[in-house]
Parts: C-alpha cells; sequence; structure tokens
C-alpha cells in the first residue's frame, strides 16, 4: 500500500482542509492544491499507458520531472569547464564573451588533459612574429571561372531559414555584411531573411533544388539561372552529403510550410515537400562535373563547388579522377564533419555514420595533392570548430577556410538547450514561434555576430604569428603536432600519412589509398570489382 500512499495522503488532506473552510476561508488554497494532487492520482491509477503512473500514483510524477530538469542541473551544476557534450562551458563561454567584445582569456593554466591523446599542440617558433593583416582572404576560383570570390577564412555554415527563424537568419546576415564574410544559405533556398542584410551569400543547393525546382521536384536550369546571377550570391554550393545526417533525405511536413518558407523553397503552401536523398541531376562522378560546369554558366560564372560528409573513399576519389578526366574542376570542396549538425537527426545518423571532419579532412586533401587538383581546387573545413587553435589546426592540414554553424549560434545567444527540434528554442533562434523570435533583437545580435568573427579572425592571426608565418596560409602539417600515446607524438604530416603531389597519378600503388583508387571509377559511385 504504501505505493499508493502519496494519493491516499492528498485524499486525507484534501477533507482536512474541506473540514477547515467551515471554521475559516483562509484554507482555500490548501484545498485546490489537494484537490489537484488527488485528480492527478486519480488519473494515474486509472490510466492505461504508464505502467509507473499507474503503480505509484502522484509519486512517479517526479521521474518525469527529474528528466525535464536533468539537462539543466548537468550543464549548470554538475559538469566541469570541459565535460559538455556537443560543446563545453569553456567554449561556449569563448563564444559568448568574444561575441560581446570582452576578453576571452582563462586563468591559472590549462584544464585539458594534456598528456593523453588524442591531445594536439602547435609547434610554436622563436622567431614568431606579428602579423600585420587583419582580414586574410582566400581566393575561390579554378582557371577559367569568370568571377573568383574573395572569402573570409571564417564564414557562417550553412543554415536553412526554416530551421533557424527569420530573426536568426537576418542577425547572422548582418552581421556578415558588416564583416565582411560569407553566409551560406544552408538547402532551404535563398530566403527574404537572407537577403535582408545584403551580406554575402552561397547559396547551397541540395536535392531538394529549393528555389529552382519544377513541380515534380526536379532540377529547373531557367529559375536556377535567374536567382544565382543575383549580385548578392557569390557562389553556388552543391551539397552532396551534410554532417549531421549524411545520406538521409528530409520530409518537411505540409504544416510547416508557411507563405515564408514556400517563397524561398518555390514550393507550394501547405503541400508536404520531400528531399531526396540523392540528387536526381547527376548519378555519376562525370555526370558530376558537368552539372558544376552547368551551373557555372547558368550563373554567370561564379564559382561552383560542393559540400559533403566523407564516406566511402573511394567516392572521392572518383570525384577527383572525373576532374581530371574532364577537366572539369570544381572551383571548391567543403569537407563537413560528422560531428556537425545545427539540426535535428536521427541518432544513429549522428552518432556513427560519416566521417569526423579531421578524417574527411585529411582524405580529401590526400586526394586533391594526389591527383595535383589542390592548386585550383579550394578546401573549406565544417564541423564544431570555433576556437583559432581549431582553424589553425584544420588549415594546417590542408583547408584554405573554415565554416562555423554553431559557433555563430552561440554567438546570438544560443545556451544548448537541444530544443532545435521542438520549436520551443528559448533563446528564439531555431524557432519560427514568433513569440520566442521577440526575444531576439537583430542590431544587437548582428553586433555579436560582427564581434565574434573579428576576435575570433585576430586570434588566429596570434596564433598564426606564434607559429613564424604571416598569413595563415604558410602553415604546414609539421607545424601539428599529434598526441599519439602517452609517450609518444608525431608531426602532423606522419600522424595523419599526408600523401606528396601527384603521388596518385605518378605512382598509386605505393599509397596507403592505393586500393581505393583502383575501385574508383567515372562512369559510377560505386566502386570497381578488386581481385
Amino acid at each position: 500500500m504504501y505505493r499508493f500512499l502519496p494519493l491516499i495522503s492528498s485524499i486525507l488532506m484534501l477533507a482536512l482542509f474541506s473540514a477547515c473552510l467551515m471554521v475559516s476561508s483562509f484554507f482555500w488554497v490548501g484545498v485546490i492544491l489537494m484537490a489537484g494532487l488527488t485528480g492527478v492520482g486519480l488519473y494515474d491509477v486509472f490510466q492505461t499507458r504508464h505502467t509507473l503512473w499507474r503503480n505509484f500514483p502522484i509519486a512517479a510524477r517526479i521521474r518525469w520531472i527529474a528528466e525535464e530538469l536533468r539537462p539543466f542541473f548537468r550543464a549548470y551544476i554538475v559538469e566541469s569547464d570541459t565535460e559538455g557534450r556537443p560543446f563545453n562551458h569553456e567554449e561556449r563561454a569563448m563564444v559568448y564573451r568574444r561575441a560581446k567584445n570582452v576578453t576571452s582569456v582563462e586563468p591559472f593554466g590549462s584544464q585539458l588533459n594534456i598528456d593523453r591523446p588524442p591531445y594536439e599542440w602547435l609547434s610554436h617558433s622563436v622567431a614568431a612574429r606579428h602579423p600585420a593583416g587583419t582580414d586574410p582572404r582566400v581566393k575561390i576560383g579554378a582557371p577559367g571561372t569568370a568571377h573568383p570570390y574573395s572569402a573570409s577564412l571564417l564564414n557562417i555554415s550553412a543554415m536553412s531559414f526554416g530551421s533557424l527563424g527569420a530573426h536568426a537568419i537576418e542577425a547572422l546576415n548582418r552581421g556578415a555584411a558588416k564583416g565582411g564574410f560569407y553566409h551560406d544559405t544552408g538547402e532551404g533556398g535563398v530566403s527574404r531573411y537572407h537577403r535582408a542584410g545584403g551580406g554575402d551569400l552561397v547559396w547551397e543547393l541540395g536535392s531538394g533544388y529549393f528555389g529552382c525546382r519544377t513541380k515534380e521536384g526536379r532540377f529547373d536550369p531557367d529559375r536556377f539561372a535567374d536567382v544565382a546571377q543575383d549580385d548578392q550570391i557569390k557562389m553556388i554550393e552543391i551539397k552532396l552529403s551534410q554532417g549531421a545526417k549524411p545520406g538521409h533525405g528530409g520530409v518537411l511536413p505540409g504544416n510547416k510550410v508557411t507563405e515564408e518558407i514556400a517563397e524561398a523553397r518555390g514550393i507550394p503552401v501547405g503541400q508536404t515537400c520531400f528531399s531526396p536523398a540523392a540528387h536526381t541531376a547527376f548519378s555519376t562522378p562525370k555526370g558530376l562535373m558537368e552539372f558544376v560546369a552547368q551551373l557555372r554558366e547558368l550563373s554567370g560564372g561564379k564559382p561552383v563547388g560542393m559540400k559533403l560528409c566523407v564516406g566511402n573513399r573511394w567516392e572521392v576519389l572518383a570525384i577527383c579522377k572525373a576532374m581530371l578526366e574532364t577537366g572539369i574542376h570544381a572551383d571548391f570542396i567543403v569537407v563537413d564533419g560528422a560531428e556537425g549538425g545545427t539540426g535535428a537527426a536521427p541518432a544513429e545518423f549522428m552518432d556513427h555514420i560519416g566521417a569526423p571532419l579531421r578524417q574527411g579532412l585529411v582524405l580529401v586533401r590526400n586526394a586533391l595533392v594526389g591527383c595535383d587538383l589542390k592548386r585550383h581546387v579550394k578546401l573549406g573545413a565544417s564541423g564544431k570548430q570555433i576556437s583559432a587553435f581549431s582553424m589553425a589546426a584544420s588549415m594546417a592540414l590542408g583547408a584554405d577556410w573554415i565554416n562555423t554553424a554553431r559557433g555563430f549560434m552561440f554567438s546570438l545567444g544560443c545556451i544548448q538547450s537541444l530544443n532545435c527540434h521542438n520549436n520551443t528554442c528559448p533563446t528564439g533562434i531555431a524557432t519560427t514561434d514568433k513569440g520566442r523570435q521577440r526575444g531576439l533583437v537583430i542590431p544587437d545580435k548582428a553586433e555579436r555576430v560582427y564581434n565574434f568573427h573579428r576576435n575570433t579572425i585576430s586570434a588566429l592571426m596570434e596564433v598564426v604569428g606564434a607559429a613564424g608565418c604571416e598569413h595563415p596560409s604558410e602553415l604546414t602539417p609539421r607545424h601539428i603536432m599529434h598526441r599519439v600515446t602517452e609517450d609518444i607524438a608525431e608531426p602532423g604530416h606522419r600522424a595523419y600519412k599526408l600523401i606528396e603531389p601527384g603521388a596518385l597519378i605518378s605512382g598509386a600503388d605505393d599509397t596507403h589509398l592505393a586500393r581505393e583508387w583502383s575501385m574508383a571509377q567515372t562512369a559510377s559511385f560505386a566502386p570497381l570489382r578488386i581481385d
């Protein structure tokens, strides 16, 4: 009977307070409270969906309350500064401080365990410098591209309107305009809020071809050309896959397709919209390169590249083979790590599908360098990079620039409440709820976006100077030391098996990618069978 003690107690207290009302009306609060508890308890006893509620009326509700409060207490009370996931408190605090334009220095030494792998550090120089440049850039554009783009080394990664609310998108774009960096639209199309601040845009083109699709959901060249020639759009990015859920399509329920979202995506209001797992405009590596050439021509000569989370290694090598065979070079490739992702995704995809950024970046770097394509095809890196060191490490291993999504979300005020998929984001960022968005004041947050970018680039240049370099492009794999065991550390070129320029063309059999190189073919993404 102890299981029913809370219910019995609430009934007895209800009777007591009711009796006391005959003496004084002061006890009406107790009556209401006990009546509510009694009602809940009786409902628990007779409902059939929850076993714990039936067996432990009222008391079992405490478990649900604890589940709701658990993330809060863990994040703010239990976790140390370096334990949290996906981003720990120290990482988030650094972004907040830089966004607010206050110092981000830390006292009393590192809290990281520097004696355990996979710790990494940058080798500084006794001839350290103080680089004069405050706005380093990278020129993106393969030979023959009519309008190459000079990009900042830190940019806003892909986030669609709909996943993020209107206020967040507009604040990001206004910050990008002030700081001179680009804003990736995400695959949801170019919305009115992406255009609002006048900042540079990279139009991400996913398998749904939002903004340039036919009624059947296929690619529409004429509609693409109309949008792509807008001066605000600087580059086109074909999304082959994304870090959060590579190889997974998507469904946007009709009740979420508002007039504004329909306008950006080029779909009917209120109609459920499907994004296929793969593109329909091409089906082979050679077809992909022909699609790149088509988009470049339709856009008037703007840089066209692709974004992918690395999966099968032979597919990346097949794309490089297709570039060599057709003579068509993508202007850039952005590698999205499996640790990336601002929206929700199935747990299996989030945790176990796709290569993490470091492994994906190294593979694509090796593929481009081994095919002697790296001098033409620029390489971007995206996935959980918010610090100057993480940027410098990626650039030392082959990246030409960095994209971050969640870093800029933190600069907007994201508190990592993990409600991105519920439309209940408390900071008004990842929600379309107008009431919640009201709390996000666009001019204030745009300034913080600008501050985060400026202060992070400044920190990057300090790190670059410490390595004895003037520009991040001068960083080499030898600048990065990787702890393999507690006693052994190796420079980046050894730790990650980096191959030499042209090695795949002149002697692939002597590289660790020999088997995958033999499997790669330009006529199909499927591997050739090797005996």
